[in-house]
């Protein structure tokens, strides 16, 4: 095969120069960009034969203007943004990296449950302020914490990092039910629900599903309103799962307990989402899949995608 060029279009979404991309650029004829806005895209690819990115839009339209571009590499498991229907009519690969962020994921999951039911941020502001400095006896405790132990979690999708996030649940002695769209590829005991009854019966709900067409604002207003009014929502997979102005309303309505999220519909953050100062409504910044020893693999797993293409031999497609 000839000298493949290669573009980079956000690099640093995956790295600020705390883990290496060498091991990726040394494959190709490489350019490197560390964020590159949609509208330049096709710009920046011009006649490049691969690209890799992570959230930059791969469209009809990029097709169009790049007539070499045959690669399309993420820097991510989800592809939906990359038009799958337009890389096929091209003969074009789409390359995803599956698992990779699996225990990162399902750590967070329960650093963001935990947040929820220990109120360790909490304590930790009140004496800040100098409330233990202050109080009489060795504890107070007027700010509620729950034991996760005999709740139920369910866990909406039940791939690697639903079942991760199960497995880590259990170990907490939580009830573990799930609703997903493969219930035969339920093996290890997890009660199989519809969504409705999951969402009736848990004291937590845990999004670990893909956005699609389909399931776009699964969460809504009905749905929402099936859901204990204690109950947790948290999500650790993709915010156009949520229809936020309906889980803000819940939240500030108190018929909701409370959400803990890492993902929104749009990122970064609007400065008009509605989930902005809602009611025990905590958020990060998209960085379940962010530790450098997650980031490290997913380098690695990108770089043998694009050598096993250039081999002819492409593995981890998504466009089949």
């Amino acid at each position: 095969m000839k000298n493949i060029r290669l573009v980079i279009l956000d690099s640093e979404t995956v790295t600020r120069g705390d883990v290496s991309l060498d091991g990726i650029t040394a494959l190709a004829d490489s350019s490197v960009f560390g964020y590159t806005p949609n509208e330049k895209v096709a710009e920046a690819i011009g006649d490049a034969d691969a690209v890799i990115c992570n959230k930059c839009l791969i469209t009809q339209e990029v097709f169009d203007k790049c007539p070499n571009l045959k690669y399309i590499g993420l820097f991510a498991t989800g592809y939906n943004n990359v038009d799958l229907a337009a890389a096929s009519r091209r003969g074009a690969v789409v390359c995803n990296v599956p698992a990779y962020s699996t225990n990162a994921v399902a750590q967070h999951t329960f650093a963001l449950i935990l947040d929820y039911y220990n109120k360790v941020a909490e304590y930790k502001k009140t004496v800040a302020d100098g409330d233990w400095v202050n109080y009489k006896l060795f504890s107070y405790f007027y700010i509620p914490t729950t034991e996760i132990a005999g709740l139920t979690l369910g866990i909406i999708g039940y791939g690697d990092i639903g079942r991760k996030t199960a497995e880590i649940a259990r170990a907490f002695g939580m009830n573990v039910v799930t609703y997903t769209r493969s219930p035969q590829k339920v093996t290890d005991g997890t009660r199989v629900c519809t969504l409705e009854e999951l969402l009736s019966i848990s004291d937590t709900v845990s999004l670990h599903c893909p956005l699609t067409p389909e399931n776009g604002k699964m969460i809504n207003t009905e749905t929402l309103a099936l859901m204990k009014p204690n109950a947790l929502l948290v999500n650790t997979a993709r915010g156009g799962l949520i229809d936020e102005q309906a889980l803000a309303e819940a939240l500030n309505d108190g018929r909701l307990g409370g959400a803990r999220l890492d993902t929104l519909t749009y990122e970064p953050m609007r400065e008009d989402c509605p989930l902005r100062g809602a009611k025990n409504c905590a958020i990060t910044p998209h960085i379940a899949w962010a530790p450098i020893e997650t980031r490290v693999r997913l380098l690695e797993k990108v770089a043998e995608n694009l050598k096993a293409w250039i081999n002819g031999e492409p593995i981890n497609v998504v466009n089949k």
